[in-house]
């Protein structure tokens, strides 16, 4: 059963994950892409009920932003949940927060590729290299967020409510 607090949760991680990739949406498309929105992955290190969530918030966002169609819109969906869904699998085994800039990195930078480099002509492993250099920021803001959130009492009285 999904809890209205998860629920809540879930939709305020989507809007602001919509919100920041609208205020950051001029260095967040094309071959370089530095996708601050992408750095929100990491909650699912703490809030693991957010993987589904974050392929929804990439979805939407590629819907009104990126401009490139289905595939877009469906391979960021997909992206976004592969992504967090690694995270959520670290947090289970055991691996340090700081881990979390590993999927970050490579999953968009290995993924994305496949349907953009089509749809903008760029040769798929100049487009890899372009995204891991852009998810490079994100991916370190996402593990000090995270960092900084396991470490408050607030939070981990919540984490504590979903047990």
């Amino acid at each position: 059963m999904i809890s209205t607090r998860k629920l809540t949760i879930s939709a305020m991680v989507v809007a602001l994950y919509i919100v920041v990739l609208y205020v950051t949406q001029s260095v967040s498309f094309g071959a370089y892409q530095i996708r601050i929105a992408t750095s929100l992955y990491a909650l699912a290190y703490a809030f693991p009920f957010l993987v589904i969530p974050m392929g929804i918030g990439n979805l939407i966002s590629n819907f009104l932003f990126g401009g490139l169609g289905i595939f877009d819109m469906v391979g960021g969906f997909g992206v976004g949940v592969v992504t967090t869904g690694i995270i959520v699998g670290m947090r289970k085994l055991g691996l340090s927060a700081w881990w979390v800039m590993l999927p970050i990195v490579f999953v968009p930078a290995l993924c994305v590729p496949m349907w953009l480099s089509p749809l903008l002509g760029i040769p798929y492993w100049p487009l890899v290299l372009n995204l891991i250099v852009g998810q490079t920021i994100p991916a370190v803001l996402g593990s000090v967020l995270v960092k900084a959130l396991m470490n408050r009492p607030s939070v981990a009285a919540l984490l504590g409510a979903f047990k």
